[in-house]
């Protein structure tokens, strides 16, 4: 499709400086092409290109058009072309453009004061950062949540206590930072949300938290998890399913001990200093062996072990609940409301590369939970044990 015209080209930015075009337009040749990568077929191809060929350019400038915009202005074409009444046309009356229909759009907003905070005014539609710190917010503004392009969203020292479930609409949300506020929990809603795909960075520290719940280990994404000065008292319960996880900070708080799913963490930095850690004591067992097993216990551990599927829509909801929250022996196998619990002590190289130091002893060690299915497999772990301290 061709269009022989007279084109006048106008950098969109000059009303923004203070200039103008030099309103004089030259012979061109107007067309509607598509991408010229020869790599992509038909049915990948890219967006429609607008190109204009002029004598001093014959290879043609290239632009993006807007299906939609590019759908209305050919409709328009098309009615006068079939003769159709001035009147009866979506056109335009010439006049000069608002600058914000020339700006480029606006991806990054910063607030840091309650003072310049919009009250009366919508956020960009096109912003993808968003800062809104110090502005003394008690709770979310329902209009960040129409930001369906934000990746980044920091809305830290703020007074916020409670996180709508409909921030896991922000689909492209990649780090959320709450730093310094007066939350106490984290929605699970959120953690089944888009942001499973989405979130990589998650800050927050200061505030009120006392456990995240057990959905929270289905943000898989996450690479860097920030929890300082807080109160929390466990860990997730399967944090260990937080694969893509490298920065783990959860600095004084109120961590008696760790989940025995911390092993499974592969961390480049881990910072655990000032928490209220308990002296391990393997020969101090807390015992909850059910001999003989029920059939409940037998039923799961098959399931686990074998790795059946299952669901609501399968087994009753209690059920699968008591599932996800299963133990793991040291011999592999799994185990549910029969086992023998114990701390032992772990060195936390063994999960992350750089270690804060835990305590101002220069320790880099602390106590970890581990479960055994039976009495034997607890045995044979106090033999190894024993014989490694004996070395």
């Amino acid at each position: 499709m061709k269009l022989h015209c007279e084109v006048e080209l106008v950098n969109r930015h000059l009303p923004t400086f203070g200039l103008r075009g030099r309103g004089k337009g030259s012979r061109a040749v107007l067309s509607l092409c598509r991408p010229s990568d020869r790599a992509l077929s038909r049915s990948q191809a890219g967006p429609v290109q607008l190109v204009i060929y002029t004598l001093k350019d014959k290879t043609g400038s290239r632009y993006k058009a807007n299906s939609s915009n590019l759908k209305n202005f050919l409709a328009a074409v098309r009615l006068a072309h079939q003769g159709c009444a001035v009147e009866t046309l979506p056109l335009l009356t010439v006049a000069p453009l608002k600058t914000s229909e020339v700006e480029k759009p606006k991806t990054k907003m910063v607030i840091t004061s309650k003072k310049d905070y919009p009250l009366t005014k919508n956020f960009p539609y096109s912003l993808e950062h968003l800062q809104a710190s110090y502005c003394r917010l008690a709770r979310i503004d329902m209009r960040m949540l129409c930001l369906k392009k934000l990746k980044k969203l920091d809305l830290s020292h703020n007074h916020i206590k409670k996180l709508p479930a409909t921030i896991g609409d922000l689909a492209n949300l990649q780090e959320l930072n709450l730093n310094d506020n007066h939350l106490e929990t984290f929605n699970e809603m959120l953690c089944s949300s888009t942001l499973r795909k989405s979130l990589q960075s998650l800050d927050l520290s200061q505030n009120k938290i006392k456990a995240l719940p057990l959905q929270f280990c289905q943000l898989q994404e996450l690479i860097y998890l920030k929890l300082d000065d807080n109160e929390l008292i466990r860990f997730p319960f399967k944090i260990g399913q937080l694969s893509n996880l490298r920065f783990l900070s959860a600095a004084r708080n109120k961590l008696p001990f760790l989940p025995s799913d911390f092993k499974k963490l592969s961390l480049e930095y881990l910072d655990l200093f000032g928490n209220a850690f308990e002296q391990p004591n393997l020969l101090a067992p807390n015992i909850q062996l059910t001999v003989p097993l029920t059939l409940l216990e037998i039923s799961a551990r098959a399931i686990l072990d074998y790795r059946i599927p299952y669901a609501p829509h399968i087994v009753p909801f209690h059920l699968c609940r008591d599932l996800d929250t299963s133990k793991s022996c040291d011999c592999g196998k799994s185990c549910l409301n029969s086992f023998i619990q114990a701390t032992v002590t772990m060195n936390l190289h063994c999960v992350a590369h750089t270690v804060v130091l835990v305590d101002n002893m220069g320790g880099t060690e602390a106590p970890i939970l581990c479960y055994f299915c039976s009495l034997t497999c607890y045995s044979q772990f106090l033999d190894r044990s024993t014989k490694s301290n004996n070395r």
